[in-house]
């Protein structure tokens, strides 16, 4: 449990409210640490001078929603697990506590700006979200450096502390990896993939692949037109293999050539989901579409959400999973089109080629940047694996892309993948 230095008891009784209209926030570090030291204020300002953000405007212990609310230094008034001793800056709000996560101020309702807050007690309101995933080598072995591609910095000390508390490469049903180099092609840290597609946050983002998680310019890069690593039939996730109904009778082969990122995440405090954007390109598309040749890219969430049969969380916009056969294929093009025929599915491909060039997919297919989002309880601790891998052989081979991990903070957040509004 974090420790901070004991606020002034005459003052710590005030407690501030936190004002609407936030909804997301980074997952960088963010918080307070064990050695986090406020200012020697009296009681704090919005300048952070104080330890504990109070605003020596408000009189009689009374919070910004007009509530008087009087807590004891050991008391726990808001019962978010910190009390004023162990840190909490306003023992009225159980959003706010040395575990929870800053949530950047954005525009209320009617364009009025909300009030900025310290959420996170380290005496600072809306610091930005911590990057850390510059000069990770593409060819990184450290789980951690993928979860720091993604946008996850902090690692949690222990279960009152936001974090990643496990990171490790794992096969797509969670099993150990076999001790052969090639599994490793897999996984790569990439800082754009061609020209024309950009990382989302920071300066990195994570590659997974059935190939080599690689652009052309990158040392281990192997044609995905046919290269296989040979690690065959090692299962699929559970839950898997997912047909799509719009390909009839097609059965998806065996897993082959597959790889995943498996982290144990501890959420914050105030945190009600996630969401993260990834980017998926097949080689199989358009002459494998509805074939055996299936190849996936999905996130397990452990445990399940609510109402679900397993823990996969992404989906296209007609229920399929993220496959060679999935709906959001809008990155293609054909002789003679668009719309472009494949598998006996249109494809509108309404974004062109452009996000193709200089990736190894040239005249192949991507969906281009999407976001998924799901649910979890705050200060929760759950398991999110990102996998990739082939199916029916290893010989032709899909990548997808993953970045900007962010926590959301508005409730009622549902499982769902949409397109980025606007991408980098």
């Amino acid at each position: 449990m974090l420790s901070l230095p004991l606020i002034p008891l005459a003052i710590a009784a005030a407690c501030t409210g936190v004002d609407g209209g936030k909804s997301a926030f980074g997952s960088g570090a963010g918080g307070g640490t064990s050695t986090g030291e406020g200012g020697d204020g009296t009681g704090g300002s919005s300048t952070g001078s104080g330890v504990g953000g109070f605003n020596p405007g408000v009189d009689g212990g009374q919070s910004s929603s007009g509530t008087t609310c009087d807590a004891g230094p050991d008391e726990d008034k808001d019962q978010d697990g910190f009390t004023i001793n162990e840190g909490d800056c306003n023992d009225c709000d159980a959003n706010v506590n040395p575990n929870a996560v800053e949530v950047m101020t954005e525009s209320g309702e009617g364009g009025g700006a909300s009030e900025p807050a310290d959420e996170n007690c380290d005496g600072q309101e809306d610091e930005p979200p911590e990057v850390c995933d510059s000069m990770i080598p593409v060819d990184t072995q450290d789980p951690m450096d993928g979860a720091r591609a993604i946008g996850l910095c902090r690692i949690s000390t222990g279960p009152d502390d936001w974090g990643v508390a496990t990171a490790q490469w794992v096969l797509p049903a969670g099993n150990a990896p076999p001790n052969e180099p090639n599994f490793h092609l897999g996984h790569g840290v990439l800082a754009a993939f061609g020209p024309n597609v950009n990382v989302q946050e920071g300066t990195a983002m994570l590659a997974l692949s059935g190939g080599t998680a690689r652009q052309p310019s990158d040392p281990g890069w192997q044609s995905p037109g046919g290269f296989s690593k040979g690690i065959s039939n090692t299962g699929h996730p559970f839950g898997f293999p997912k047909e799509s109904p719009s390909c009839g009778s097609a059965v998806t082969g065996a897993c082959n050539d597959g790889v995943a990122l498996q982290l144990t995440l501890r959420a914050p405090s105030n945190a009600q989901g996630f969401r993260f954007a990834f980017d998926f390109y097949t080689f199989e598309w358009p002459v494998f579409v509805c074939s055996t040749f299936n190849d996936f890219f999905a996130a397990i969430l452990e445990p399940f959400p609510q109402g679900q049969s397993d823990g996969n969380i992404t989906f296209d916009q007609l229920n399929n999973p993220i496959s060679v056969n999935n709906a959001f294929f809008e990155v293609c093009g054909c002789s003679g089109g668009p719309p472009c025929l494949a598998g006996g599915i249109n494809f509108t491909c309404a974004l062109g080629t452009t996000e193709l060039q200089g990736t190894g997919f040239e005249d192949h297919a991507a969906t281009s940047w999407l976001q998924t989002q799901a649910p979890v309880d705050p200060g929760s601790e759950f398991m999110l694996r990102w996998l990739a891998y082939d199916s029916g052989d290893g010989v032709l081979d899909s990548t997808a892309l993953v970045d900007n991990f962010e926590w959301i903070a508005e409730p009622g957040t549902p499982v769902g993948t949409e397109p980025v509004p606007d991408p980098k």
